[in-house]
Formats: structure tokens, C-alpha cells, sequence
């Protein structure tokens, strides 16, 4: 038999073999299906098909043929366009979800990486096998203790300057509280994560973070155990001063294993968040953290878990004043004898709610409030009061002498240089220095002469 130029498959080309002995008559129709698993009707029925068509008959029916549940090829071209444009870097759950949301294309993650495996699109997104360790169980209850870290990176690629995303995430839930972009990791970034964990959700119980300067006094671990026991604290950063005032408890993690909830969010947020704000066009820092607003609904609404215990662990927030007051910048300041304070080279007053003065205590302790707006406030004897700047007095302008006095003036004497000749230019002669007779005298020995006799 001509088998032709169909390219069969291993369970067809078995299939011809068996039919061409069938064919030639050296083996029977039922001995044929008991090899090839069918019935004797169905080797009939390919016998027929053989006489009729040919080997063609043995190849499946629907060969070639483009199924009807197909993905148009058109949209094919759009998802390939998109991996390598907009849409670059992300893995195909992440595209997956953008192309339902921003095109109106749903298809699977499956789907979309056989298109791009088709298109010889390489995947960076790579699963690793899990390693082998034992894992800290989540808290039962959210609020109980948050992971708080910062992640530098360019997240604006090359539209805009490398910055720091410092974050908040809840242990129990895997939610995330705050998100807040600075160009590098600082005080003010984590306290902007603070106030907004604090403002929508409430006081968490215990916070867990690296040992970083922004959060414990370089000179914590330089205490003497006597001086540990007489009950003796170093200063507390400006973070730490505020946890302690919200009274939330502060863990020191000892690895970046041990806070893994934080540091696995970076990994997923440098995938996504990324090609999110490339769709945003977001080009600086301030556009970026407008954008944080509405990530951070879509970003929990996908990956938030229910915790064990339905019931919440956060505290409520203090009032809004109360928090103002504890969420800044504070620095003490003395009093001067003229009820005023000195802060950044300018002299400020205290005035309260009806715009008077406050009278201060000469030598009191006033604490400067220096708000995350910028704006600054003071806070004296527990109150909080306004600042006033003082005018800075003008420099007197010195006054131009007249020309009489310009005459009369004593114009400054002119140094006077004295000549090479001068006793003073010339050498120090030198003067042989006069022996001192009593000297002479030892050095003789003459005293030995005198005393031989005795």
C-alpha cells in the first residue's frame, strides 16, 4: 500500500500496521481487535475506509481542522503584543487578570502561557520547589501582630527615580495595612504607614520588624546588665516614641526569615505593582503614592486570607487631635525669659485656640511638633498650641561718613618695613662664652694637690 505524505502518530501508525496484515490476509478481523483494543464492527469499518480512501481513513477526522473553541488568532497577536509591551514582566495570572480588567479578554493563565510559549516568549517567573523549613503558624486574630519593612527598588523603571516602598502587613490575614513610597527607607515613610494602618483599620497589638536604627537606639544593646537591672532606658528613635505612646508592643526579628510574610509581599509586589504603575503612567513619587490608594483594595481583595478567629485584635485609633500629636516629629526646646522658643533658627511663640500668647515658665520644656505635612505645632504642660514666628529684626545698614569726616579721619597707619641694613636683619654675633674660674679649678684637679700631703 502507498501510505502517502500523511504524518501519522505512534497510535495511528501502529493502527496501520495491524490493517495492512489484515489487508494481505495473514491475520483475522478479531484477532486485529484484540490487538488494537477495538471491536470487530470497528475493524470493519476501517477495513472499508482503507479500500475507499486509502491510509488517510486511519488518521483522526477532525486532523487540521481548527477547533471551534479556538482563540482567534487576532487576539492571539493582541496578548502577544501586550507581554512584550505593556504587560511586560508580568507572570500569566498577573496578565490573566489585566487583560480581563483593562481589554476584555478572559482567558486562563494556562491559555496565556501556551500563546507565549507558542511565541517563543520567554518566562521569568519561575516556580522553585518549596524549601524545607518549619513554618511560624499565622495569628489566630488580625491585629495581633503586623510586619513592617521597606523595600528599595526601581518601581518606576525608567520613568522616574529609584524609591523605597515601606509597607504594612497584617500576620493573621496577610492583608496589607499601608504602603507608602520615599526615595530611600527614613523615619517619615514608616510613619506615614503607621498613621494609615492606624486611621482605617485601628491599633494594632504588637508590630515585628528588622533591628534598623529607625526603629531601636544604636546604644540599646550597649546597657550593662547593673544597668539594665537599676531599671536605666537609652533614648527611644522618634518611631519607637510613638509606638510606645499607641502602646504597641515592638519584636525585634533576629533574620529576614523570620518576618517571611513581608519579605514574600515584596517579591509579588515587584512583579505587579511594577507593571501596574507602568499602566498608571506613573512618573513620579507623589503619582505613585496617589496610586497606593486604589492598589491596596485590589491587592487584599486577591490575596487576603480569613483568619482563624473571626474577631479583630486592633484597638480603636485616639482622636484625630490625640493622634496628630503622637504621629510626628518631636523635639524638646527650653524656654526663654520672653515666653518664647528657638527652633530652626527662628524664634517662635505659643498661642492657643483663641490666638493669645502663652506665658511660659523661663527654662520650661516645650516640644516642638513637626507634623508629616510639614506644619509644625508645640505641645506644653500635655496641651497642644499653635506656633507664631517673630519677626527677625533688621541689621542697622552703617551709616556713610561724610566728606569732612572722610578728611579728618585717621587713615590707618602703613606698616613699616625695615631695610636690609638694618641691626636686625643682620646676624647675632656669636660671643665666646667666659669660663667661670672655680671651674677651671676642679678640672685641674688643683684640690688633689693641695690634700696629697695629708
Amino acid at each position: 500500500m502507498n501510505k502517502g505524505d500523511i504524518f501519522l502518530s505512534k497510535k495511528e501508525s501502529r493502527r496501520v500496521y495491524v490493517m495492512e496484515q489484515v489487508m494481505q490476509g495473514k491475520i483475522t478481523v478479531r484477532q486485529a481487535a484484540e490487538i488494537l483494543g477495538l471491536s470487530e464492527r470497528q475493524i470493519k469499518r476501517l477495513k472499508a475506509g482503507i479500500k475507499e480512501k486509502g491510509l488517510a481513513a486511519l488518521a483522526h477526522g477532525n486532523r487540521g481542522r481548527k477547533p471551534k473553541h479556538a482563540v482567534p488568532d487576532d487576539v492571539r497577536a493582541r496578548i502577544v503584543e501586550l507581554a512584550l509591551g505593556e504587560y511586560r514582566d508580568a507572570s500569566y495570572q498577573h496578565m490573566s487578570e489585566l487583560l480581563e480588567e483593562h481589554n476584555g479578554i478572559s482567558l486562563s493563565s494556562k491559555t496565556i502561557g501556551r500563546i507565549l510559549t507558542e511565541a517563543a516568549i520567554p518566562h521569568r517567573h519561575t516556580h522553585k520547589a518549596a524549601r524545607r523549613r518549619r513554618s511560624r503558624d499565622r495569628m489566630p486574630q488580625a491585629g495581633m501582630l503586623v510586619q513592617l519593612d521597606a523595600s528599595p527598588f526601581a518601581w518606576l523603571e525608567d520613568r522616574g527615580p529609584a524609591m523605597s516602598l515601606h509597607g504594612a502587613i497584617d500576620d493573621a490575614t496577610g492583608m496589607v495595612l499601608g504602603l507608602y513610597f520615599r526615595p530611600e527607607e527614613d523615619t517619615l515613610g514608616y510613619m506615614h504607614v503607621l498613621k494609615q494602618m492606624v486611621n482605617k483599620h485601628g491599633v494594632p497589638r504588637s508590630l515585628y520588624s528588622d533591628g534598623h536604627t529607625i526603629f531601636f537606639s544604636p546604644k540599646h544593646n550597649k546597657l550593662s546588665i547593673e544597668e539594665e537591672l537599676a531599671g536605666k532606658k537609652v533614648n527611644l528613635t522618634q518611631f519607637g516614641r510613638a509606638i510606645e505612646q499607641l502602646n504597641i508592643g515592638h519584636i525585634r526579628a533576629l533574620s529576614p526569615q523570620a518576618k517571611g510574610r513581608v519579605e514574600r509581599l515584596w517579591g509579588t509586589l515587584q512583579h505587579r505593582l511594577m507593571v501596574e504603575l507602568r499602566l498608571a503612567n506613573a512618573c513620579t513619587l507623589e503619582e505613585a503614592n496617589e496610586f497606593l490608594v486604589s492598589f491596596i483594595d485590589r491587592f487584599n481583595r486577591r490575596f487576603a486570607v480569613e483568619a482563624a478567629d473571626p474577631e479583630l485584635a486592633f484597638t480603636p485609633a485616639p482622636d484625630k487631635d490625640t493622634l496628630e500629636s503622637i504621629i510626628c516629629f518631636r523635639e524638646q526646646r527650653k524656654a526663654s525669659k520672653g515666653s518664647s522658643i528657638s527652633f530652626k533658627k527662628t524664634t517662635y511663640q505659643l498661642v492657643d485656640s483663641n490666638g493669645s500668647v502663652v506665658l511660659l515658665k523661663p527654662r520650661s520644656t516645650v516640644y516642638v511638633l513637626r507634623h508629616l505635612d510639614g506644619s509644625l505645632g508645640a505641645m506644653y504642660n500635655g496641651n497642644c498650641f499653635a506656633l507664631k514666628a517673630l519677626p527677625v529684626p533688621e541689621k542697622a545698614t552703617p551709616r556713610q561718613p561724610s566728606a569732612e569726616q572722610s578728611r579728618t579721619a585717621v587713615r590707618p597707619r602703613k606698616q613699616h618695613k625695615p631695610s636690609p641694613e638694618h641691626p636686625w636683619r643682620k646676624p647675632t654675633p656669636v660671643v665666646k662664652r667666659r669660663r667661670d674660674p672655680v671651674e677651671d679649678y676642679f678640672e685641674r684637679n688643683e684640690w688633689r694637690h693641695q690634700y696629697a700631703q695629708y
